[in-house]
């Protein structure tokens, strides 16, 4: 299983058991911040690393 699967599936866990456990809102909230972290992270890279890590992910669909 691949590292991005692997956080998706995990995140949708977290998400569903918050919901449960949870305040509405609150849910929403950790919920947003699943899905903000990742997207963060990859505008915080530089353009040379987004076009580095663009070039490895088209490698590994190659494959």
């Amino acid at each position: 299983m691949s590292p991005v699967a692997k956080y998706a599936l995990g995140a949708g866990a977290v998400a569903l058991v918050s919901w449960f456990l949870f305040p509405n809102l609150i849910a929403l909230l950790i919920t947003a911040g699943l899905v903000a972290a990742p997207v963060v992270a990859y505008f915080m890279l530089d353009e040379s690393q987004r076009a580095r890590l663009k070039r490895v992910r088209r490698r590994q669909l190659g494959r």
